[in-house]
């Protein structure tokens, strides 16, 4: 029988769209979270509120 998992994302951080040219602060704070080894953080877009949540994955 099939075993199948639901994941779930955790919102580590929000950052506005509306960064300066050249400043990827939500980019900078996944890499930093990634580099501490705690969690596999990536970068998403929320079209909705117009931010760029960063958020890592977990099983439940």
């Amino acid at each position: 029988m099939p075993t199948t998992s639901t994941q779930s994302r955790t919102v580590l951080g929000r950052f506005p769209a509306g960064a300066p040219r050249g400043s990827w602060p939500a980019e900078e704070y996944a890499a930093a979270q990634r580099t501490q080894g705690t969690t596999d953080a990536r970068v998403v877009m929320d079209l909705g509120s117009d931010q760029f949540p960063v958020v890592t994955d977990t099983a439940e």
